[in-house]
């Protein structure tokens, strides 16, 4: 059943794409990430990847607050990575491919941070997705998993709710911290940004 849900969440976002950045979820998003911007520590010239990258808007505002760093930006979206590539301001420290998050391209160790802003709820395999976040990260990177999460705690593994027909998965902070045990990953915290939009920052 879940191998048709990548095929269907592309078709979803290259249909969204060419009117992306003028959606009210534009402006919230980048709310998001001026606030997500107070909590990144990065090191001198950083190589970092953004999953789930869309439109590049989250890449281009790092790129211009580091001037060293180098980014690749990963989408599931044709026509996201199309977009992104047109509005990439940063060449070359920045550059847009297309990819899938449970598997992905990169080496062992390569990165010394990766994104993934509101994107998280989308994919049906989470625990794939946090081993090859891990695998690629070097042993003093950070993970900034940054997501809408549910409304109250629970005591369950995580809070799944299907909004057919886009199955799409909310994970309580304790559902969180599971996910990055299990692939290697120390939690370091928990910080809400915007309303139930929360940050969780994770160590290699």
């Amino acid at each position: 059943m879940t191998e048709n849900i990548p095929n269907k969440k592309e078709q979803l976002f290259d249909l969204w794409a060419p009117n992306y950045d003028w959606l009210f979820t534009s402006v919230f998003y980048q709310a998001i990430h001026v606030r997500l911007l107070e909590y990144i520590n990065l090191p001198p010239q950083s190589h970092i990847l953004d999953l789930g990258c869309g439109t590049g808007k989250l890449l281009n505002r790092l790129a211009a607050n580091f001037s060293d760093l180098r980014g690749i930006g990963l989408d599931l979206s044709t026509q996201m990575i199309h977009i992104a590539r047109m509005k990439n301001c940063h060449r070359p420290r920045l550059i847009y491919i297309k990819g899938n998050a449970v598997a992905l391209t990169f080496a062992d160790n390569e990165f010394d941070a990766v994104f993934n802003t509101l994107s998280f709820l989308h994919y049906p395999v989470p625990e794939q997705v946090f081993q090859e976040v891990s695998r690629v990260l070097n042993t003093q990177g950070r993970f900034y998993l940054v997501d809408i999460t549910t409304w109250r705690k629970l005591d369950s593994e995580y809070e799944h709710r299907a909004f057919l027909p886009n199955n799409i998965r909310f994970y309580s902070p304790k559902a969180r911290e599971e996910l990055g045990r299990e692939a290697g990953l120390n939690c370091l915290g928990h910080y809400y940004l915007l309303g139930p939009v929360l940050l969780t920052i994770f160590a290699k």
